[in-house]
C-alpha cells in the first residue's frame, strides 16, 4: 500500500477487482436479474435523462415535484426515476451497473460512500464549466460541503443537500426551562460544555414535567456513531485513518466523549436505552423537552407539534461540528459517453438544485446556496434556524468502508452500545472501536 489511490482509468480487470471488493466489504451481491433493467439505461430516447436515486415515501413525493417544477429549465428534455432500495442493494447495484457500463444517466449517492467509487472508477468526473453555463458553480456551495466532492483534482459529486444530526426541542418547554434566547432560538451556551449539557437536561426535565433529552440509539446500526462522532470531532482529536493501518486517533478523547455520551442515557434525567422509535414516540408524545436526531424527521415532529423547534448541534467540547451526510448527484462510469447526453445530465442537475426550496420543506438543507439565501427559505421555520449547521459538518471518515449504511457505522455503533447499555468502561471502549478501526483498514482498498 502506497496510500496513494490508482488513477482513474477506462473499465477493464482492475474496476472489476475493485468491485468484488467492495462487495466483500459486507454488500450482499444481487442475483443478474437484480441487474436485468440496467442494460435500459442507456437505451433510452434522446430527450431522457435515467436517474437512479433511493427517495421513497414523503422525500420521494417531493423528487417529483422537484422533477415538475425542473421542466422549465430544460426544455426539450425530461428526467425519468427508478427508485431503488435504500442502503447496501443500493449501493451494490449502483456500483455493478458502473462497473459495466450500464448505469443511469444521473444518480444520488451519499456523499460518506464516494471514497468508495470516486478512486476505483465508478464514476465519472462532472463537468464545471458545463455546469456553468447553467449558473451553477462552485462558489454556489459550502466549502466543509464541497470539500468531500473532489477527488485528484476533479469533482465527482454535486450536492443536493446536508442532511446533518441536531437537536429538535419543543419551544415552550425549552422556555419554561429558561434554556431560549430573546429571539426564541435555542441558547447554544447553556449546552456548551458536558456539565451544561447536562444541567439543561435536567431543566427540560423539571419544565416538561417528565424527562429531558431523547436518545434513540439501542438496536440502531448508525446513531450511536452520528452522535459519537460528532462530539468527537468537537474536542479537536486527531481521527487520521492511513491505508493498512493503524489509526491515529486520541483515545483519551474517545473515552471522554463515550463517558458523556454515557451520561445523556443514564435515566436520571433523560429517558434510558431507547430504541429509535421509541426516542421518536417519547419526543412527538411531549415525554421529553428536547431529541438528539436527525433533521430528516422533521415532518414526523411537525405533525405532533406544528411549533416545533430545531438547532444546530451544540458546540459541547469547544470546536463547532456537527455531524452529517450530503445527498449528491453523480455520474455513474460510461466507457463511452455520449455528449448530448451528458449535457442533457448536466443541464438536468443544474435544474433540480435550483428547484430546492421544495427539497427544504422536508428539512434538508439545499446545498445549493442561491437557495437558502432567498427570503423564502428564511420563512422556512425551524429549517432556517439549523441552516448554519451545513458551515461546520463533519462526515464519515473518507475511506472506502464508511459511509452511510456501511458495515464501518454499525461496528463502531455495536461498541457504543455496548458502553452505553451494558456498562463496559468507556477507556475500554474506545480501545475497542480502535481495534475495529484497524481491522478495516487492514482490509484491501478497492483502490
Amino acid at each position: 500500500m502506497t496510500g496513494i489511490p490508482a488513477p482513474v482509468g477506462p473499465p477493464g480487470p482492475t474496476r472489476r477487482r475493485a468491485l468484488a471488493t467492495v462487495l466483500a466489504s459486507g454488500a450482499a451481491v444481487l442475483g443478474a436479474g437484480a441487474l436485468s433493467g440496467c442494460g435500459s439505461a442507456q437505451a433510452a430516447d434522446a430527450s431522457t435523462v435515467r436517474l437512479w436515486d433511493l427517495f421513497s415515501g414523503a422525500d420521494g413525493g417531493l423528487l417529483n415535484d422537484m422533477v415538475r417544477a425542473a421542466r422549465p429549465d430544460m426544455p426539450g428534455s425530461r428526467i425519468e426515476r427508478t427508485v431503488l432500495e435504500w442502503g447496501t442493494p443500493y449501493y451494490t447495484k449502483l456500483a455493478m451497473a458502473s462497473a459495466g457500463g450500464r448505469g443511469p444517466d444521473v444518480a444520488i449517492a451519499h456523499m460518506s460512500r464516494l471514497a468508495g467509487y470516486a478512486p476505483t472508477g465508478l464514476l465519472d468526473a462532472w463537468d464545471l464549466d458545463q455546469l456553468a453555463e447553467h449558473g451553477v458553480g462552485r462558489d454556489d456551495f459550502a466549502d466543509a460541503v464541497w470539500a468531500r466532492t473532489q477527488y485528484r483534482g476533479q469533482t465527482y459529486a454535486i450536492p443536493l443537500d446536508t442532511h446533518p444530526f441536531i437537536v429538535f426541542y419543543h419551544p415552550d418547554i425549552a422556555a419554561d426551562a429558561g434554556l431560549l434566547t430573546a429571539d426564541g432560538t435555542l441558547d447554544a451556551e447553556a449546552f456548551s460544555s458536558p456539565d451544561r449539557f447536562l444541567a439543561a437536561g435536567r431543566e427540560l426535565a423539571k419544565a416538561s414535567g417528565k424527562q429531558g433529552i431523547a436518545f434513540g440509539y439501542v438496536t440502531d446500526t448508525a446513531q450511536g456513531w452520528r452522535l459519537f462522532y460528532g462530539l468527537y470531532r468537537q474536542t479537536g482529536g486527531a481521527f487520521r485513518l492511513p491505508d493498512g493501518g493503524p489509526a491515529e486517533v486520541d483515545v483519551d478523547r474517545m473515552a471522554e466523549v463515550i463517558a458523556f455520551m454515557a451520561k445523556i442515557v443514564d435515566g436520571r434525567t433523560n429517558p434510558e436505552h431507547l430504541d429509535y422509535s421509541a426516542a421518536i414516540a417519547a419526543f412527538a408524545n411531549r415525554q421529553t423537552g428536547m431529541i438528539l436526531s436527525g433533521e430528516w424527521e422533521l415532518g414526523t415532529f411537525r405533525a405532533a407539534d406544528a411549533k416545533v423547534g430545531a438547532a444546530p448541534f451544540p458546540t459541547v467540547f469547544g470546536t463547532p461540528a456537527v455531524y452529517a451526510d450530503s445527498h449528491s448527484f453523480v455520474l455513474p462510469h460510461h466507457p463511452d459517453p455520449d455528449p448530448a447526453r451528458r449535457r442533457r445530465a448536466h443541464r438536468a442537475v443544474a435544474a433540480l438544485l435550483k428547484a430546492g426550496q421544495i427539497w427544504a420543506t422536508a428539512g434538508h438543507i439545499p446545498a445549493y446556496g442561491p437557495v437558502t439565501r432567498t427570503a423564502a427559505y428564511r420563512r422556512l421555520q425551524p429549517q432556517a434556524h439549523y441552516a448554519e449547521a451545513q458551515d461546520h459538518v463533519v462526515l464519515d471518515p473518507s475511506v472506502w468502508f464508511a459511509g452511510a449504511g456501511s458495515d464501518f457505522q454499525n461496528a463502531m455503533s455495536q461498541v457504543l452500545q455496548q458502553a452505553l447499555l451494558d456498562g463496559l468502561a468507556p477507556d475500554r471502549a474506545a480501545r475497542a472501536m480502535v481495534r475495529r478501526l484497524n481491522t478495516f483498514l487492514a482490509k484491501p482498498s478497492p483502490a
